[in-house]
């Protein structure tokens, strides 16, 4: 079985970097997993890596879409799959490396999927639903899947109801068995220091540009439809260009309260599976991981 590192963390937590020098220690290649990151023009919003780090390490699944376009996780999977496999061919180590939770769950678990495009008419009409129709709704087109479901979860929901509309049962996207022997590295931070490093980061990203990044993809013909689809820094700076925030300090606080609430549901995420290798924040993450990757490679004794 083909092996893939995998370093994935919160926002903020800087697995960007890590999982470059690493794979750059390695002589790897990185494959992105990061939902945002797929599409071009989506740079300091989606806190893309910069043309020196990707100067450094080879990166795969960064700007293969256009923002107008619809990019499912099975074309992900896909994308991914290729990308890891070629990688190996060549008798290199590939590091998946990003914070999207679905996306590497998808690669790491080897999930069976069905490839649903969105349907706008549908999406609005179930949108205007409480919940408990929506999961009425669920039930009576799908009840296994409903019998499964977070059902707290709107987004989840409304895909649901949408894979059922098409034809599908919703158990036709099933986990499989792991395509990779993988080692999974994740990293973070204690609560305040990761709130204090998600406002130095917004901070830093706002002062290079990132209103005018998105002022541009609105003048580029992106809609603020798909803008508010895409979330967090497209949402709020959107809103804010159309002068629903009182301020530029408005937009901050908004802003910073959204992303420490993502950086939250990422870790809940990522903490039901306890084959993660949590990484001490506090030490020297790249030679704890370099121990950790040589290890499970067999050229180090485990460490008790």
């Amino acid at each position: 079985m083909q092996k893939l590192v995998v370093i994935l963390g919160t926002n903020a937590s800087g697995k960007s970097d890590l999982g470059i020098r690493v794979a750059e220690h390695f002589g790897g290649e990185v494959v992105s997993a990061d939902s945002r990151q797929v599409y071009r023009g989506l740079d300091l919003g989606s806190g893309k890596i910069t043309p020196a780090q990707a100067a450094r390490v080879k990166h795969h699944l960064i700007d293969v879409a256009d923002v107008s376009e619809y990019y499912s996780l099975a074309q992900y999977q896909r994308a991914a799959y290729s990308a890891i496999d070629s990688i190996s061919s060549t008798g290199k180590l590939p590091f998946l490396v990003g914070g999207t939770g679905l996306y590497i769950s998808a690669i790491v678990e080897g999930y069976q999927l069905v490839d649903v495009p969105p349907n706008d008419q549908l999406r609005a009409e179930l949108e205007s639903l409480p919940l408990p129709q929506l999961v009425a709704r669920l039930e009576k087109s799908d009840p296994d899947a409903a019998s499964r479901i977070d059902k707290s979860n709107r987004r989840r929901l409304i895909r649901a109801i949408e894979i059922a509309s098409a034809g599908y049962a919703n158990s036709a996207a099933h986990k499989n068995s792991p395509r990779y022997d993988c080692l999974q590295l994740g990293l973070t931070w204690p609560r305040e220091i990761l709130v204090e490093r998600i406002e130095q980061r917004l901070r830093e990203r706002l002062a290079a540009g990132m209103i005018e990044e998105i002022a541009g993809l609105r003048s580029g013909g992106v809609s603020d439809l798909r803008l508010d689809k895409l979330g967090l820094e497209y949402r709020y700076i959107t809103r804010y260009l159309r002068g629903e925030l009182s301020s530029l300090d408005d937009l901050r606080a908004q802003l910073g309260i959204a992303i420490r609430q993502f950086a939250k549901e990422q870790l809940t995420w990522f903490k039901r599976d306890s084959r993660i290798v949590w990484l001490d924040p506090f030490g020297d993450c790249f030679q704890k991981a370099c121990v950790r990757i040589r290890e499970w490679e067999g050229k180090l004794p485990s460490a008790p």
